[in-house]
């Protein structure tokens, strides 16, 4: 199950987005509207399909579509180091 580094991890949720501030790299993200529920969702604990049926429930998109998202948010976090190991 795919979680959040613990560490130095530092957010908010502005409404529409959420912004991330990585302590350890010194970067700063901004979080789309999307991808921000995502975080959220997965800050929460949610598994990889419970991410995919949030896309699904709140934008109206097929199974594959919410799965490859999904699979793509998490590829950009692991490739940012955002996960934990």
């Amino acid at each position: 199950m795919p979680r959040l580094r613990a560490e130095g991890l530092f957010w908010r949720d502005t409404g529409s987005d959420v912004i991330v501030l990585d302590g350890e790299s010194s970067c700063y993200l901004a979080a789309n509207e999307s991808a921000g529920l995502l975080w959220k969702r997965l800050s929460a604990g949610a598994t990889r399909e419970e991410l995919a049926t949030t896309l699904r429930e709140a934008y109206d998109v097929a199974a594959d579509v919410a799965e490859r998202d999904v699979a793509a948010f998490l590829d950009d976090l692991a490739a940012r180091n955002l996960l934990a190991t």
